[in-house]
């Protein structure tokens, strides 16, 4: 059997477990696959399949001026503002984002 066909196979079966309503143990003992490798496939087809279609890549303008005003940058974050001076801690800059990104 060739990659692609177990690759298909696999994405049938995945597709049977999700719709069964079964158990992880029952499906796998009625269809004589191992949970282990059951788990590991429903991980790859989310990964491959749900991520990409609910989280697809977002790109943003960026508009450049060219004056500095005072060496201040304001980082903007949804609905949030940060504005960062010379001499921040980047640790903690990259905390508050981090923060802001899963609460925006």
């Amino acid at each position: 059997m060739t990659r692609a066909q177990q690759q298909k196979e696999w994405e049938t079966r995945v597709a049977d477990f999700l719709n069964s309503g079964q158990s992880a143990t029952t499906w796998c003992a009625a269809n004589d696959v191992k949970p282990h490798q059951l788990w590991y496939r429903v991980h790859k087809h989310r990964m491959e399949h749900d991520v990409l279609a609910e989280n697809p890549a977002k790109w943003l303008a960026v508009e450049v001026g060219d004056n500095i005003s005072g060496g201040i940058l304001r980082v903007d974050v949804g609905r949030a503002s940060v504005e960062v001076k010379p001499g921040f801690d980047p640790a903690l800059l990259a905390a508050v984002v981090k923060t802001l990104v899963s609460l925006c």
